[in-house]
């Protein structure tokens, strides 16, 4: 987003703010899109961003959601049932119930009690739920591989779920493609274990891609379409052989979003230049909290000239609140507002946000469409703290 609008936008609604670019998650959305070509479908991870159901593309296949309160945000944002995809390891039977009355399409056993909620409540709804059961990667989701076998031998024993296929997701920040070849051919064999064993073969596969993003060392776009274009032929090869939905969140959000807080104060103390910001790690979060170490993409709206090195802080009473411990920027002043870029993806709500009962920062979205809009206020958050 050029740093005219950005600029607009900081004097309209103030700092600290969020903006998301509803025509960039357009743009990477439907970049995606094509690269998977036909007959694939892209879901999107609301846990990423769920802001970002405002600008949600056409292309754009499915929601996954991972708890009650994401689904309420789908109902709020009047997603269509059939695009919804419900996952989750702690889905109660009141969850599960309220998720098939919405009308959603799939949901994820991620054990063998959900695999039995679900079939209680579609029994009582007297509907026959779809249901993918999700394969662990030897963490603490899905199922591991015997109860799957297991379930699979056993599956006319739930009546109401209708086990059309599986889940299959390993973890993010994924740098390579053959990583994610791994990952895939250990899927495959997995499946190909169940056809063998169990004469059972999935009519529907779901696969959590954990493409890596990466924040700090440009070129940013041609890395994101260099990765992009290493495992689409992957991805292409596995929808050949299955029905086939690819889920992304990081890679598809992060690059919507800009995080503007302004300069509160600038002091010297022992030879290092402090900036002191109205936002902070409360709100602005990278991959893993390394922000301090690594300098993500920073510039300071309508200002240029010779550069000094500060050190950026947010008004947190903590020493880990560094936002960058060296930033090469012109000349600041207070009053001046910092754009970081890359933001769109879990930043907004993976911050420390209660911590010292600061305020929350507001949430505008921007088309050039529909130009700069207002989603949230800010909010005070001390009436939560008290």
């Amino acid at each position: 987003m050029k740093n005219e609008i950005l600029k607009d936008i900081a004097n309209r609604f103030g700092t600290p703010s969020f903006v998301f670019d509803g025509d960039e998650f357009c743009r990477q959305a439907e970049k995606i899109k094509s690269e998977l070509g036909g007959g694939i479908e892209l879901c999107y991870s609301i846990k990423a961003n769920p802001f970002l159901l405002h600008a949600l593309p056409d292309c754009i296949d499915r929601v996954e959601v991972c708890s009650p309160g994401e689904l309420s945000v789908c109902m709020r944002s009047e997603i269509t049932p059939q695009k919804i995809i419900y996952s989750g390891v702690n889905k109660g039977s009141e969850d599960i119930a309220r998720a098939i009355a919405y009308g959603a399409d799939i949901l994820t056993a991620e054990s063998p009690l959900h695999l039995e909620l679900i079939n209680r409540a579609g029994a009582n709804a007297n509907k026959k739920v779809r249901v993918i059961l999700r394969l662990t990667s030897g963490n603490q989701f899905g199922m591991d591989a015997e109860d799957i076998v297991n379930i699979i031998n056993n599956r006319s024993d739930y009546e109401y779920a209708d086990i059309i296929g599986l889940h299959y997701y390993s973890g993010t920040q994924k740098k390579n493609a053959a990583v994610i070849e791994k990952d895939i051919n250990n899927f495959l064999s997995f499946i190909e274990r169940l056809k063998n064993e169990c004469r059972y073969i999935p009519s529907h596969i779901e696969y959590g891609l954990g493409a890596a993003v990466d924040y700090f060392v440009p070129p940013y776009e041609e890395k994101d379409d260099e990765l992009l274009r290493e495992i689409g032929a992957l991805l292409r090869d596995l929808g050949i052989k299955y029905s086939l939905t690819v889920e992304m969140g990081r890679f598809l959000a992060a690059s919507c979003g800009t995080y503007l807080t302004s300069v509160a104060d600038i002091k010297n103390n022992c030879g290092n230049e402090y900036v002191i910001c109205d936002g902070g790690i409360n709100h602005l979060k990278y991959y893993g909290q390394t922000m301090a170490m690594q300098v993500p993409p920073v510039s300071v709206l309508g200002r240029s000239g010779m550069e000094k090195s500060y050190t950026l802080c947010g008004s947190l009473c903590t020493t880990a609140d560094l936002l960058v411990r060296k930033a090469e920027l012109p000349r600041l002043d207070i009053g001046d507002v910092l754009s970081f870029g890359r933001c769109g993806a879990y930043s907004v709500t993976e911050g420390t946000a209660l911590f010292l009962s600061r305020t929350m920062p507001r949430i505008i979205m921007y088309s050039a469409e529909s130009g700069a809009q207002l989603i949230r206020d800010f909010f005070d958050t001390d009436k939560l703290n008290y």
